[in-house]
């Protein structure tokens, strides 16, 4: 997906749609650069991301909140696809041990299964999608990142968040758990779709 040129977000601010602290601060570094007013949404209405990919929910979420804020709205969706488990947890990822979920849970059920299948070093990737809408519900800015990696256990870093620590990227040498936040956001697929949009607006 190549990103799409953006219209008119500068008069104003861009709300991040997330409850997602991590990734929200994630995103406003990432950004600092471009000059956006780049601000943290307030109370957002529940969605349900019940799209197939990873950009019908992006969609979803960015229309939703540009809606009920009255301003454009910057949603990114994400997860892990693993190889070997057909793409799972893919668009589930936040989920994947049930709706309540916590990262815990999601990692510990990834390495249940992956584990079952006697696997090493399973080729996983990260993928991003990351939209803006507008109030009247028009995308008027889309991108996607990707990044390659494999997955290793036990867990290592105390950093990032999710299946960070799992998460083996061979050009860094190390988990992404263990790299600085800059040098995350350097490689990761949520930086590699935000600087793509950013390039475009």
């Amino acid at each position: 997906m190549s990103a799409e040129r953006a219209p008119g977000v500068r008069d104003g601010p861009v709300y991040v749609a997330t409850t997602n602290a991590h990734k929200a601060q994630e995103i406003a570094a990432i950004l600092a650069s471009t000059g956006l007013d780049i601000r943290p949404a307030p109370d957002l209405p529940e969605v349900v991301e019940d799209g197939e990919t990873f950009r019908a929910n992006a969609i979803l979420k960015a229309r939703s909140a540009a809606a009920a804020l009255g301003a454009p709205a910057l949603a990114d969706d994400s997860g892990l696809a693993v190889e070997v488990l057909d793409g799972a947890p893919g668009v589930h990822s936040a989920r994947y041990a049930g709706e309540n979920a916590t990262d815990d849970d999601n990692n510990a059920l990834l390495v249940e299964r992956l584990t079952a299948l006697g696997v090493e070093d399973p080729a996983a990737a990260f993928v991003c999608v990351v939209v803006i809408a507008l109030p009247d519900g028009t995308i008027v800015a889309q991108a996607e990142g990707r990044v390659e990696g494999v997955l290793r256990w036990p867990a290592l870093g105390a950093g990032g968040f999710g299946y960070d620590p799992y998460f083996f990227h061979p050009p860094s040498g190390c988990r992404l758990s263990e790299l600085a936040p800059e040098a995350k956001n350097a490689v990761s697929h949520r930086g590699q779709a935000l600087r793509k949009l950013a390039a475009s607006l």
